[in-house]
């Protein structure tokens, strides 16, 4: 498991961690079951506080991308991409209500909101 630390990102160091270890979970590199690196381990390799390494853990356990036994470590969790997906699709919904509702109120036809979906889902 390889995550890489930017001191000049605009995400703090935890943030970083999560998000990657997220995207190694999302894009199948890590999958349900695996072990990965004790919080004491990460935070050596990477050259970060324990602390720091401890709250993204907190954040993936609390997400339900990873489970914590003790004594067993800790373990990409088995409804993680199911979970993520889903959580993610409510913000999206969350975005659409809102641009829905400025349409509305601004007169913006409907079929001019659905080109600009379609144009930025395109990229």
């Amino acid at each position: 498991m390889q995550i890489i630390i930017s001191n000049n990102a605009d995400k703090p160091i935890y943030e970083q961690i999560t998000s990657q270890i997220k995207a190694m979970i999302m894009n199948g590199e890590l999958q349900a079951g695996d072990t990965i690196p004790s919080v004491r381990t990460l935070a050596k390799t990477l050259h970060v506080s324990v602390i720091t390494v401890r709250k993204a853990y907190e954040e993936l356990q609390r997400d339900g991308f990873i489970e914590t036994a003790v004594g067993r470590g800790s373990f990409v969790s088995a409804q993680n991409k199911e979970f993520y997906k889903e959580q993610q699709q409510r913000l999206a919904e969350e975005h659409l209500q809102m641009a829905a509702d400025i349409g509305r109120m601004n007169d913006i036809p409907l079929e001019t909101l659905q080109e600009l979906l379609a144009m930025f889902y395109g990229g």
